[in-house]
């Protein structure tokens, strides 16, 4: 029986016929990983690949708290500082600026595929 709440997910492998296609239908959850067992493991069908559901994301490879992730990231995008940001959270310096980039790579990697799949505006046509 498949779990409704995959639709949100797509097979991250680039060689799968269904890599990025959310809701196909290919994806099962095979495992749990994670210190508390919390987070699943996905099975795609298609390309019988496996990989975390936090791949494809900037939670992927985070040792810090879900929550402490977006606290850094709020901050930011608020409009605090590096430094403030870290200090407000007491975390390092360091490991707000990783997230930071992290985050900012993979929103530059999504604007990017939507440009792709966007019609073109109408307002920057010439005519």
């Amino acid at each position: 029986m498949d779990d409704p709440s995959l639709g949100q997910f797509c097979c991250q492998n680039p060689r799968c016929v269904a890599c990025g296609a959310r809701g196909a239908g290919n994806l099962t959850v095979c495992g749990r990983i994670g210190k508390n067992r919390q987070i699943r493991l996905l099975y795609c069908r298609t390309c019988k690949k496996r990989f975390s559901e936090r791949k494809g994301t900037v939670f992927y490879c985070s040792h810090l708290p879900r929550r402490k992730v977006i606290d850094i990231l709020a901050h930011v995008q608020e409009g605090c500082g590096m430094r403030q940001t870290a200090r407000m959270l007491h975390t390092k310096e360091d490991t707000v600026i990783r997230y930071v980039r992290k985050a900012g790579r993979h929103a530059q990697a999504l604007h990017a595929e939507l440009a792709a799949f966007s019609p073109s505006d109408p307002r920057t046509s010439a005519g």
